[in-house]
């Protein structure tokens, strides 16, 4: 490029000078050269200063880079560290929630069981208590009628009847004492022993039911206050574990929530880091090409400079141009600077190129134990505990549907609670955006037109001075003039009242007469003709009474003109005070709607970053969402059909189970009886 510059700028020389060359072309050609060893250096100079700033750039951009690389070298461990750690905070929690939820479940079903235990004790303690006290006042009443000589009318009562059905039931009494009662309760003829004998047998019967009463009444206030402690205790664990179970719920949307965000933050660290590096890498080799670049051009300046100097010192020499003075012809000059063109191109071309470079899912078990059952080699006690382990098994996977669905629900609770509040902040932060960019740009218009008000004020108050500079102008211009004329015609009165009436003519002041000297020029004498002049007083007079009307007038006119400044002067220091109010006014509109407007942008700007961070918040609450469907939308939609087929399974299981056993459902006995009997 550079050679091509120089043969157009030595086609140039050698067309302008023409004619010129043969004057000393050798000259011409020192001059050319030293011209072209001008250029180099300055492109030198200016390379050098493109080059240095390249250098800073890679030297400021590579340590950018450098600590940017470093950073994510640093945070991705982290990052990663916190999500292992995060994501093991999760798992075990969710061992902690599922055991919680295990350890309640069976704290509920203990609560119902004791429950029922305590009904049924209940109820066995109050048949008991009824019928003792029952038989106890059956006795009391035959014992008070034997004692007051009525034993016959008793045996027409209730209560013998009473007391006769306990006897006849009551095994562990001695034979002699029922013959005794029973004989005495049936009221034979036959029969007529001491009635104190009776009243004994009674009596010890009382005082025993009495005590059995009281023994039963302490065993059921014992079975009472134990149940209440059972029950006190039970509750308050299911409320700790329920408190737990809701506590590690919302701890385990939040690290779901929390393992997204840092998962997606260090992808796009990840990301980051690899740009960086690829930058880096670029930077770093396009630097050093550069420098490369730099260093041969360098050399090749150099070696260019050193021809050019070389040439110049050859061609300067004293005996040289001596020389070219005898030797070279005027008409061969233009010749000589076409050789000097032609050598200059080929080392300048030959220098640049030195420089150039390159629905059930356990049928199958109920199917099994079908098989284990028709077999004839496995006993049936081994049928009722395989029976027995399924039941569990399936009363496990119950419950552990039940803490999947109910942990499933608290998550979709938990998580769309979240969502809606990170929507509601992100509708929020958009309406604050929004207003805020309304508010920038009102006040962006608002300062404005106050802006251009000031100038529009400052060119008014301009315009202003400078009318009023005129019209004072104007103002000193007509008095002047008015005074004058007043003088000039002050002057013509006295003149004429020389000529018209003497006794009123005033000798005229100096300063007057050269006044008029200075303005009027003296009239030629007049030519002497006719004979005495006829004064004309007459005439005379009444050009003087027109020149008094004249200075009046004038007076008046300077009266007015006078009034006039006078006002108008009031009429500019006041629009002078009340523009500079203005201006000072609006200029402190201007200031205090800037700091209000650097305000909205300073919030314009918090707002856009907490809009971006919750977003963020948000996309991650979604993927929570979305793998929260993926691991429950199944559980849920088929949870009442598992439950029901597991029941089925169960009742089958237990109905075998009870077949087995030797069971017969066609038979109901109660228990009643029996803690009759053994009481």
């Amino acid at each position: 490029m550079r050679s091509l510059l120089f043969s157009a700028w030595f086609a140039s020389v050698a067309s302008a000078e023409g004619e010129a060359t043969a004057v000393n072309p050798i000259r011409k050609v020192v001059t050319m050269l030293q011209v072209m060893q001008k250029k180099v250096e300055a492109e030198g100079e200016k390379e050098k200063e493109l080059f240095d700033k390249f250098m800073c750039y890679c030297k400021t951009s590579g340590g950018d880079l450098a600590k940017s690389i470093m950073d994510a070298d640093t945070k991705m461990p982290e990052v990663a560290s916190a999500i292992a750690e995060a994501e093991a905070s999760k798992s075990q929690t969710e061992e902690d929630l599922k055991k919680a939820q295990v350890d309640r479940s069976a704290a509920k079903t203990a609560m119902a069981e004791a429950t029922a235990i305590r009904g049924k004790e209940a109820a066995t303690f109050a048949t008991l208590d009824n019928e003792l006290k029952t038989n106890i006042a059956a006795i009391g009443k035959a014992v008070a009628a034997l004692e007051k000589g009525a034993g016959g009318s008793f045996l027409q009562t209730e209560a013998a009847n009473v007391l006769r059905k306990f006897v006849e039931s009551k095994q562990d009494m001695l034979d002699i004492d029922r013959e005794d009662l029973t004989a005495f309760l049936s009221g034979g003829s036959s029969y007529a022993p001491a009635s104190g004998s009776i009243t004994g047998i009674l009596k010890q019967m009382g005082d025993t039911m009495s005590a059995d009463l009281g023994d039963a009444t302490k065993i059921e206030g014992d079975a009472i206050a134990t149940y209440d402690q059972l029950m006190a205790a039970k509750t308050k664990e299911v409320d700790a574990l329920t408190a737990s179970i809701e506590e590690k719920t919302r701890r385990i949307g939040e690290l779901g929530v929390s393992i997204v965000q840092m998962k997606n933050d260090l992808s796009d660290t990840e990301q980051s880091l690899i740009e960086d590096k690829k930058f880096a890498a670029e930077l770093q080799k396009s630097c050093a090409t550069k420098e490369s670049e730099w260093a041969a051009i360098c050399k090749t300046r150099s070696e260019e400079l050193l021809a050019l100097s070389d040439t110049i010192k050859i061609l300067n020499d004293d005996d040289a141009l001596e020389l070219f003075k005898k030797t070279l012809p005027g008409s061969a000059s233009f010749v000589q600077v076409q050789v000097t063109d032609k050598a200059v191109r080929e080392r300048a071309l030959n220098a640049l190129k030195a420089g150039r470079s390159a629905q059930s899912s356990d049928q199958h078990r109920l199917e099994f134990i079908m098989l284990a059952i028709q077999g004839k080699k496995v006993g049936f006690d081994k049928v009722i505990k395989m029976i027995d382990n399924m039941v569990g098994l399936l009363g496990e996977e119950q419950l552990d549907d039940d803490h999947k669905k109910e942990y499933c629900e608290k998550q979709f609770d938990f998580a769309d609670d979240k969502k809606k509040g990170l929507e509601r902040t992100i509708s929020q932060l958009e309406s604050s955006i929004g207003s805020a960019k309304e508010g920038i740009a009102t006040l962006t218009d608002e300062i404005a037109a106050l802006t251009e008000g000031i100038v529009a004020l400052d060119k008014q108050v301009a315009d202003a001075t400078e009318q009023r500079k005129e019209e004072n102008s104007d103002y000193q211009t007509l008095m002047q003039q008015n005074a004058a004329a007043k003088d000039i015609m002050a002057f013509a009165k006295n003149r004429l009242n020389k000529f018209y009436n003497p006794k009123l003519y005033k000798a005229a002041a100096s300063f007057l007469q050269v006044s008029m000297h200075k303005h009027l020029d003296a009239p030629p004498p007049a030519p002497e003709t006719f004979g005495a002049y006829s004064k004309k007083s007459e005439d005379g007079n009444s050009v003087i009474s027109m020149i008094d009307t004249l200075v009046k007038d004038l007076d008046t006119e300077m009266t007015e003109a006078e009034t006039e400044e006078k006002l108008a002067q009031e009429e500019y220091e006041e629009l002078m005070v009340d523009s500079a109010n203005k201006r000072a006014a609006d200029s402190k509109s201007i200031t205090e709607k800037e700091a209000a407007k650097g305000d909205l942008e300073e919030s314009l700007t918090e707002q856009t970053e907490e809009k971006t961070g919750t977003t963020k918040e948000l996309f991650a609450t979604l993927e929570y969402i979305q793998s929260l469907h993926a691991e429950c939308d199944w559980l849920i939609k088929f949870f009442d059909v598992r439950k029901e087929a597991r029941t089925g399974e169960i009742d089958s299981l237990k109905k075998a189970k009870a077949v087995l056993s030797g069971a017969d459902f066609s038979l109901v006995q109660t228990r009643s009886q029996k803690f009759l009997n053994h009481h």
